[in-house]
């Protein structure tokens, strides 16, 4: 007796597993991940395309537009934003090489695979290149005529995530503004937004705040734990985390450049379970604090005290700790998950890796009943 009850318990995990893809649209996190892959021990995209389904996340980011991954997720309900790294920006102005460049990594993928958004170049306007900047919008233009010509740009929209450096002040946040020397790249970046009717992406990482001043900025403000909270003394506007905060500053950085109909969406956020000795905060219970509060605020379709019926669009930063990724400790821990599949830390994320592969096209060519069956198979032998 024991035996079978042992059976049908694990007859009864499978089944969950194997149906959590039905259930994807309804059950959504309405989260987004970064699919970051700085790595080498990282699973196949066919096991993580299982992971994130069991997960019945719906939204991944990539810094690329890796055909293996596209692959893996091809007739899923997941809607992928993929990458044009800083180095193809000067070739992006012309818009033969864009448009080549389209026809070559979106166009083989997207009757399959949903692509919703093409980031072109990242954080470019706080690096130290000049002559990078001047291209940066010329190459979202050209990327954005490809689109046109080839009729996805109903489909698929342009934007570029920016570093919250281009912030020359966020507090408080009705009084945001842009730094005043990258108003000539922001101006110009602003109207495209408008003509395109695409976002303003922006990277948020309240952790470097508290990480550089852990006497001044309370914990439990970055965290959103509670706290007595901050007041913008202009609105009488109460804020009670830092990433809403920020996220109002932006849009009034946008309005005082005389806009206020772009939206905006944090294309990165997170916090580290790990890291050097001067990395304040960066444990893993300060991670899931962070990121499971961030979670259920989502879930709870919030929106900042500036944009209350706006819900908050966010991707947090990362699936996986990425092991080759240079600089301090902290960047290769900013994962919910070890390359193993296992959850860093607990949030109540409840996903699965398979220990094989299982490509979401082959998927396809068969009926769940059919999958169902072959693992149930296999559990009899175990």
């Amino acid at each position: 007796m024991h035996v079978f009850n042992s059976y049908i318990h694990k007859v009864f995990i499978v089944i969950s597993i194997v149906c959590s893809d039905l259930f994807a649209s309804t059950l959504s996190l309405g989260i987004g991940i970064n699919y970051g892959q700085i790595a080498n021990n990282l699973p196949t995209p066919s096991r993580v395309s299982f992971l994130l389904r069991s997960l019945n996340v719906t939204r991944v980011k990539l810094y690329d537009a890796d055909p293996n991954v596209l692959t893996a997720f091809a007739n899923t309900n997941v809607e992928f934003v993929i990458g044009l790294g800083n180095e193809y920006l000067q070739r992006m102005s012309d818009p033969q090489q864009a448009q080549a460049w389209i026809q070559q990594h979106v166009q083989p993928y997207h009757t399959q695979t949903r692509i919703t958004c093409i980031t072109v170049g990242n954080e470019v306007l706080t690096g130290t290149d000049t002559q990078l900047k001047s291209y940066l919008l010329p190459a979202m233009q050209g990327v954005y005529r490809a689109l046109v010509n080839l009729g996805l740009s109903n489909e698929i929209y342009v934007a570029h995530p920016h570093s919250a450096g281009i912030l020359a002040n966020s507090f408080p946040p009705s009084s945001g503004s842009f730094r005043q020397d990258l108003s000539e790249y922001i101006h110009g970046m602003l109207n495209f937004h408008v003509q395109t009717k695409s976002p303003f992406l922006i990277n948020f990482y309240p952790f470097f705040a508290y990480k550089d001043n852990p006497n001044e900025v309370p914990l439990d403000y970055v965290l959103f734990q509670p706290n007595q909270g901050m007041t913008d003394p202009i609105t009488n506007l109460k804020y009670d985390n830092m990433l809403y905060a920020q996220i109002d500053a932006v849009y009034s950085a946008i309005k005082a450049m005389g806009h206020t109909d772009i939206p905006v969406k944090v294309s990165e956020t997170g916090w580290p379970s790990k890291g050097d000795p001067n990395e304040f905060g960066a444990t893993p219970v300060n991670a899931a604090l962070y990121n499971g509060n961030l979670f259920q605020r989502m879930q709870q379709n919030q929106g900042t005290p500036a944009k209350p019926s706006e819900p908050i669009d966010v991707y947090v930063f990362a699936l996986f700790n990425e092991n080759l990724k240079p600089g301090p400790a902290s960047e290769r821990n900013y994962g919910l998950y070890y390359p193993d599949g296992t959850p860093v830390y607990n949030i109540g994320l409840r996903g699965f890796l398979p220990r094989m592969d299982y490509s979401a096209a082959k998927k396809n060519a068969f009926s769940f009943s059919a999958l169902l069956l072959l693992m149930m198979i296999f559990l009899i032998h175990i």
